[in-house]
């Protein structure tokens, strides 16, 4: 790096600040090495590290009147599925200098990204969400903690310059790696950042959503993903060729789950063990990231995206696992108004056409995660202020700093369905009152309006009034609320419910009403160039969730509805941290099917996984909302 005389004295890492950090850069400032990492099976795994050039980096951080010995690094490792490419010394990974890493350049943090067993450039065999194993006794014991262990183990003894202080962290899959590198036990893991990691698969998480199986999602992602690799490589699978442009189309007309397994084939492994694992049994028990969340040493910094419309279960759900069995564990939560992997990209400052009011992403990266690693990596500033629970309140667009999650003075109150579409906080009078709507499987009720090629992360704000005008969706709504209306916590849905079939979904939605005439003052797309952006009207998801019926009373041991028959399904939603505003309204609409996010169910106690386009029929449903049956959802209120 060239050096920069000045005729007084200025610390050169305010120089370093003002460079623009580019690939050149990294190439000035870092030497990148690839390696494979003996693990203690013998299994090589392929592992790139970019190191700082100490004599640049040193002197970005010291005064120019410094005579400090040579600075030591610690290491930020991601273990990812996802590749770690570009492969060659030659070829430095774009993500260093397009995304906020950069700022973690500029600290001199050593970047480890590592292929992990079975996939890429890695040897061995890769299996999903490889179970935890706390009683390992041989060599051949192995999981992802171990793979962990040794990696970082054989980082802090061969890489030179380092400060013994090991970093992880990772959004998505490598949020489940990062999970289990705070399980491994090694002692230089000092911090680790779980990012929407992938936590339990059936209950919540990518792949189902209480027991229904999220069908957009799985077949996507397994159709490129889960193809087999014979040996280490670095070329990539093929995608899987869709013939219409029009998703809804697609997976409507492929059909029944059975016709799904004939596309992809034999040879995709876990898409096999999806269909022949359809109940919450030991198989999917064993894979839950949760299980050996005990004694963890690191600090633990668990983020995620309030609409992550790939997982807006696992951070939640990590986070309390680890408050529950680990009580003296420094865990933390950060969740923000963001889509999946959002803190990491963009400003966070919109989704969709939902304004957040700041910059929530970069808040985010320069308050939050910069911070935390740095304080417990390098030993460096305070973090004091960083609460137990950093949570952004949309709606009232604010962030909160809170002692626990869920807050202190939460108040958990039911709002009941009334009749005339009613919703209020008074328990219906009359004797009758009930809804009714036909779910029609060959006509269901779509997630969002938008004709699209791939699912969409928008939807997770998307305008409902499509799905108000359909006859198979039922919506009740407030009056104009006369004070704010703060949620943050656990959603129930609280369902009194007949149908006419053996089995049903059912699909609760919260969602606020924006006044006639409402308008943002700056544009939707985030260029903040002061025009006018109409919400008028505008009836934002907030909050909506799937509950498969067959498991409303156990996810272990599926149970038949009998037909006409009154039943309680009642099943939690994702947490929520939002303010419907004075002025707005809180609506829920309920239907039973939500498609293609969730595969269509046949609305028979069938296996839905092995059935064919002729056992799907329609099924009569009826919410009950009188003063014996009294349908509602609990709501957890923040007493102000």
């Amino acid at each position: 790096m060239k050096k920069i005389i000045l005729p007084f004295i200025i610390f050169s890492n305010f120089i370093l600040s003002a460079q623009t950090i580019n690939e050149q850069w990294v190439k000035d400032n870092y030497t990148k090495k690839e390696y494979t990492i003996v693990m203690r099976d013998g299994v090589k795994l392929f592992t790139s590290v970019y190191a700082p050039k100490d004599a640049t980096i040193n002197s970005a951080t010291a005064s120019a009147s410094s005579t400090t010995p040579q600075e030591k690094h610690p290491f930020l490792l991601m273990r990812t599925p996802y590749s770690c490419a570009p492969y060659g010394e030659n070829k430095i990974q774009p993500r260093l200098y397009e995304f906020h890493w950069k700022e973690f350049l500029k600290e001199g943090y050593i970047f480890v990204f590592q292929d992990v067993r079975g996939r890429w450039m890695s040897e061995g065999t890769f299996m999903d969400v490889r179970p935890f194993n706390p009683n390992k006794k041989k060599k051949t014991d192995i999981d992802e903690a171990s793979d962990t262990y040794d990696a970082v183990d054989w980082l802090v003894k061969n890489i030179p310059n380092n400060n013994g202080n090991v970093g992880v962290f990772g959004t998505s899959y490598p949020g489940f790696y990062s999970t289990m590198a705070a399980l491994s036990g090694h002692p230089a893991i000092k911090a680790v950042s779980p990012q929407a990691p992938v936590t339990e698969w059936f209950k919540g998480d990518d792949f189902h959503h209480n027991g229904a199986f999220m069908l957009n999602d799985a077949f996507n992602f397994y159709s490129g993903f889960g193809q087999p690799r014979p040996k280490p490589t670095t070329i990539e699978p093929k995608e899987f060729s869709y013939y219409t442009k029009d998703n809804y189309k697609f997976y409507l007309e492929t059909g029944a789950l059975s016709n799904f397994s004939k596309l992809m084939g034999d040879s995709i492994l876990f898409w096999k063990d999806l269909m022949n694992h359809p109940n919450y049994d030991a198989w999917w028990q064993e894979r839950d990231a949760r299980i050996g969340c005990k004694n963890i040493k690191p600090a633990m910094l668990t983020v995620g995206g309030l609409f992550d419309a790939e997982d807006c279960y696992g951070a939640w759900h990590l986070y309390e696992a680890i408050e529950k069995q680990s009580p003296t564990t420094n865990n933390k939560i950060v969740m923000g108004p963001w889509s999946h992997g959002g803190w990491s990209k963009g400003d966070g400052s919109f989704l969709g056409n939902a304004r957040f009011g700041s910059k929530t992403s970069k808040y985010f990266q320069e308050n939050i995660e910069l911070p935390f690693f740095n304080y417990y990596l390098k030993g460096k500033g305070s973090i004091d202020k960083l609460a137990e629970a950093t949570i952004f309140f949309t709606g009232e667009n604010a962030w909160k700093s809170l002692d626990t999650w869920p807050p202190k003075g939460i108040s958990l109150t039911p709002i009941y369905f009334n009749n005339h579409n009613q919703l209020s906080f008074d328990k219906p009078k009359t004797d009758t009152g009930f809804s009714f709507y036909t779910s029609d499987p060959s006509k269901p009720v779509p997630y969002t309006e938008d004709v699209l090629t791939n699912r969409t992360r928008e939807y997770m704000t998307d305008d409902q009034r499509f799905a108000s005008r359909r006859t198979d969706v039922i919506t009740f709504k407030t009056t104009v609320l006369e004070n704010d209306l703060t949620l943050a916590g656990t959603l129930t849905a609280d369902l009194k419910v007949a149908i006419s079939t053996t089995d049903a979904d059912f699909v609760v939605k919260i969602i606020d009403v924006f006044p006639d005439g409402y308008v943002y003052d700056t544009l939707v797309d985030g260029k903040g160039n002061g025009k006018p952006y109409l919400m008028d009207g505008y009836e934002m998801l907030v909050r909506g969730e799937i509950m498969r019926g067959r498991y409303r009373n156990s996810f272990e041991k599926p149970e038949a509805f009998e037909p006409n028959k009154l039943t309680t399904v009642k099943f939690d939603l994702p947490d929520i941290a939002h303010t419907f505003k004075k002025g707005h309204r809180l609506m829920i609409q309920v239907q039973s099917s939500w498609f293609p996010l969730a595969d269509r169910n046949p609305q028979q106690f069938i296996d839905i996984y092995h059935c064919t386009d002729k056992d799907f029929i329609k099924s009569d449903i009826t919410l009950y909302h009188d003063a014996t049956n009294a349908s509602s959802v609990i709501l957890p209120i923040l007493k102000r």
